[in-house]
């Protein structure tokens, strides 16, 4: 078992898990660790934990130390490089022709180390624009591309729903969303209804779908037949998920006569669909 916490490095992002050692966290305290992108100023954002799971073949990684002031003045100063480094590559980028988006920059705190994520449709070769970026900096600089959804992470935006991005605002990792957690929660179909700003599907399907799941299991399914408290047996043309309620072609006592009715789903019979969970 060992001794773990949670750090964040960017306002909304993933949450690493590192070894902390014999010290003790809390939220909130600032750390120095090794990343991706050199050492990092993060965030504690779950106190020591235990974390029995983990497999001594490949341990956490262990933190750097805590951050001290020097440290977080260092961080703020490289923000506000970050920034000018951003407006610089994209000049340089759109000078050079290239067909690339410049989304975020990265400065390694302690190691000789910038990094550029972008994002292109098609292949790209900035080899030249590399050259110019290190012969500014005078750092070794990397170029990491990333897709739709980091993209749409990074630069946020309003959904709409008209609140901020979901991956923006509050997520830590993104979850696997299909289009059958749209089928489930009968939203229409239509891209533009069900996709982000990022062009892929919702990350806000996700959300809902244990409840539209465990409500849809009492519900029958469309094309089903129940059967009612007064005996009569109708075939099922729509459903309603959150109201329970279920619409009918009944057949009436005369001959070839049928009549659309709405019951609650305590009044009828059916044979229920299994959930998930139960398959």
């Amino acid at each position: 078992m060992t001794e773990v916490i949670g750090v964040r490095f960017r306002e909304v992002g993933t949450i690493e898990t590192y070894s902390a050692g014999e010290e003790q966290f809390r939220r909130g305290d600032h750390v120095l660790c090794e990343t991706q992108c050199g050492v990092e100023y993060g965030t504690v954002i779950l106190g020591n934990y235990t974390l029995c799971s983990c497999k001594e073949e490949n341990p956490p990684q262990a933190i750097l130390g805590r951050a001290t002031e020097e440290d977080a003045v260092r961080a703020a100063a490289y923000k506000s490089k970050e920034r000018e480094a951003l407006l610089f590559c994209r000049k340089k980028a759109e000078a050079l022709g290239l067909d690339m988006k410049i989304i975020s920059v990265v400065f390694s705190l302690r190691d000789d180390k910038v990094l550029f994520f972008f994002s292109a449709d098609t292949r790209v070769d900035f080899r030249t624009l590399v050259k110019e970026l290190g012969a500014q900096y005078q750092r070794r600089i990397e170029l990491r591309q990333v897709g739709a959804r980091d993209e749409t992470r990074l630069l946020g935006g309003m959904g709409n729903c008209g609140r901020p991005l979901c991956c923006h605002a509050y997520l830590s990792e993104f979850m696997p969303v299909s289009i059958k957690m749209a089928k489930e929660q009968g939203l229409s179909l239509n891209p533009s209804s069900i996709s982000g700003v990022c062009g892929r599907l919702m990350c806000c399907l996700k959300n809902e779908e244990e409840v539209y799941e465990f409500l849809n299991s009492k519900l029958p399914a469309v094309g089903d037949y129940a059967t009612t408290k007064e005996g009569l047996k109708g075939e099922v043309v729509s459903v309603s998920v959150l109201n329970q309620k279920v619409k009918l072609i009944v057949n009436l006592e005369k001959e070839d006569e049928k009549e659309l009715r709405e019951y609650e789903v305590s009044e009828l019979k059916f044979k229920p669909r299994r959930r998930k969970d139960e398959a």
